[in-house]
């Protein structure tokens, strides 16, 4: 039988096979991470769970890696990116930003603060006890959070006061299981309560820690080239989703200083399908 004879042969299962790719085109991307672990939350906003942060794995010279991210909505759509300054590289926002925040008016300010960097950490912890989802319990997972927790393992590793000893919450044997208690407070995610537990070890023996250790994630991971758009890729996105161009001559005198608003999480890198009342949710949560 000829080529073109098997052809017309099979055309109706070429029809299910271009039906069945053609959903797929059709299904919303999803960007969810299946190491990421996430405290759940009741209805009413509450949360509790024990993690224990975990040392550096193997290879690796810190507990945790940040990230820098952009995430917010223009007329062309969502704008959801990790951010080239993570890298200390230029970045199109950022340097889009600074001409808004210099430009002498206070819409100029309000847009920026909009399109500001969100931080996120990234650590390996051990799930201790998770209410919501016991199956969890015991495995090593990744950790996103923000400046929030971060600032309570500063405070940690940094006492104020005489009296405080400093204790490395990543450490196997005078580490410290760390409670995360989460409420709604005016309307907006609060990590305020948690706390860390009296120092512990994590295990009883050094080859109940090994088997840990060996199960971590490599956290460089998220720093990969592949987790980052090009210059050129992230300023053409910008440009379509706030419908304008950005002059690359304008002069640029005063970086615009994105520390001065509250953090907010962020969402992976990845052009985003997702919906309007999603991201609105998400820019509420603080960690």
């Amino acid at each position: 039988m000829s080529s073109f004879a098997q052809m017309k042969q099979n055309r109706q299962s070429q029809l299910a096979n271009l039906t069945t790719e053609l959903e797929k085109t059709q299904t919303v991307t999803s960007y969810v991470d299946d190491r990421i672990w996430k405290c759940e939350r009741d209805k009413s906003g509450n949360g509790y769970s024990v993690i224990r942060f975990l040392p550096p794995s193997e290879g690796e010279d810190l507990p945790w890696v940040r990230v820098w991210d952009h995430g917010f909505q223009g007329p062309g759509g969502w704008y959801i990116e990790n951010s080239l300054t993570t890298l200390q590289q230029n970045d199109p926002v950022s340097e889009y930003n600074t001409s808004l925040w210099n430009n002498g008016t206070q819409a100029g300010k309000d847009q920026a603060r909009k399109q500001k960097r969100r931080l996120n950490y990234y650590s390996n912890i051990l799930v201790v006890k998770d209410p919501a989802n016991p199956e969890n319990e015991g495995e090593v997972r990744i950790f996103r959070y923000g400046k929030k927790i971060f600032d309570k393992i500063n405070d940690v590793m940094n006492p104020e006061f005489e009296d405080e000893s400093p204790i490395n919450p990543f450490d196997f044997w005078t580490g410290a299981n760390f409670k995360i208690k989460v409420r709604m407070v005016e309307g907006f995610v609060n990590y305020d309560k948690s706390e860390f537990d009296p120092i512990a070890p994590l295990a009883g023996s050094d080859e109940e820690l090994q088997s840990v250790w060996e199960k971590q994630y490599l956290l460089n991971d998220f720093l990969a080239a592949d987790k980052f758009k090009s210059y050129g890729e992230l300023k053409a996105k910008l440009n379509r989703v706030l419908g304008i161009g950005i002059d690359d001559s304008e002069d640029i005198a005063t970086p615009f200083d994105e520390s001065d608003e509250p953090d907010i999480p962020a969402q992976a890198s990845g052009e985003s399908t997702e919906t309007l009342s999603y991201f609105q949710k998400l820019a509420n949560e603080e960690y």
